[in-house]
């Protein structure tokens, strides 16, 4: 039997499904981000898209450009919100020194992956990734497809 508590998974807020697609993800980062208090309103109402965004390294910082967070009507009457500015992402020294390295030497991108809330915090996760080929996309949506295959002539067996 099994004593730890079951940790309860991380809320989803928004997918990126499109990097898997575009991009061999080498490695995964959890980051913070900097946020004004009308866009954690608007992540709460779940209503942020990461499809069109993209991460970049500016002066020793890691910063998430592009994402568009709607913002709520009653949000905010004092604050003009900008839904796709510049916002900071948080991360560990080391692992920002480690990012650079990666994208700077070994000619790798960042990508955002997931947002979701994790202990009441939005988190961020991005990938450190290779861009795919025109005939690596190829291989893997045949790939896909003899697994679904496989997996209805299993279920039909």
């Amino acid at each position: 039997m099994n004593n730890k508590a079951e940790k309860p998974a991380p809320a989803l807020i928004a997918k990126n499904r499109k990097a898997w697609h575009d991009y061999f993800i080498e490695q995964k980062f959890e980051a913070g981000m900097a946020l004004e208090g009308w866009e954690v309103k608007s992540l709460r109402a779940g209503r942020a898209q990461l499809k069109e965004s993209y991460v970049v390294v500016e002066r020793d910082e890691i910063f998430l450009v592009g994402a568009h967070f709607s913002p709520l009507v009653s949000a905010s009457t004092h604050v003009r919100p900008d839904p796709t500015r510049t916002r900071k992402l948080l991360l560990h020294r080391d692992e920002i020194r480690k990012l650079i390295g990666s994208v700077e030497r070994k000619g790798y991108t960042l990508i955002p992956l997931e947002l979701y809330w994790k202990r009441g915090r939005a988190k961020l996760e991005i990938g450190l990734a290779k861009g795919k080929q025109l005939h690596d996309k190829r291989e893997s949506i045949k790939k896909r497809e003899t697994e679904r295959e496989t997996a209805r002539a299993l279920r039909r067996g």
